[in-house]
C-alpha cells in the first residue's frame, strides 16, 4: 500500500494515502534508444508511437520513459523514497548498457494521494466555489 502522509487527524481513517509518486530526473548523456530497447529486459521502444524507451522494474514497482536526450520520468512508486530509488536502478540499467550516467536533477513532480471522507463531497459546487475547501454534506 503506499504511505502515509505525516498530518494531524483525529480519524485515522481519514489519512491520505500516497497511491503515485512521479519525478523527473537527468540521466546527464545522451541516450541511443534503439540501443536500449534490444538490450534491456522489459524495455519496449516504438518511435512512430512514442519517442521514449518505456521500462519497467518489479520493486519498487515502477515504469521510467528514457529520453534520447537523457532525461527521465519515474512513474508509479508509493512514496518519495521509492520514487528515488527505482530512479537509481534505471539509472544503473543504463549505466550497465554503456552509458556515461550521472544521476543529476533529480525532483518530485507530482504526488497524487487518496482519503476517506467522513461524508459525500458535492464536487459540482466544490468546482463552481470560490474558496480552497470542500463542501461536505
Amino acid at each position: 500500500m503506499g504511505e502515509e502522509v505525516t498530518t494531524y487527524c483525529e480519524n485515522p481513517k481519514h489519512v491520505p494515502i500516497l497511491q503515485n509518486v512521479v519525478s523527473t530526473l537527468n540521466l546527464g548523456c545522451p541516450l541511443d534508444l534503439k540501443a536500449i530497447a534490444l538490450k534491456a529486459r522489459n524495455a519496449e521502444y516504438n518511435p512512430k508511437r512514442f519517442a521514449a524507451v518505456v521500462m519497467r522494474i518489479r520493486e519498487p514497482k515502477t515504469t521510467a520513459l528514457l529520453f534520447a536526450s537523457g532525461k527521465m520520468i519515474c512513474t508509479g512508486a508509493k512514496s518519495v523514497q521509492d520514487s528515488k530509488r527505482a530512479a537509481k536502478r534505471y539509472g544503473r540499467i543504463v549505466q550497465k548498457l554503456g552509458f556515461d550516467v550521472v544521476f543529476k536533477d533529480f525532483k518530485i513532480q507530482n504526488m497524487v494521494a487518496s482519503a476517506a471522507l467522513p461524508a459525500p463531497v458535492k464536487v459540482v459546487e466544490l468546482s463552481h466555489s470560490d474558496h480552497f475547501m470542500f463542501i461536505l454534506v
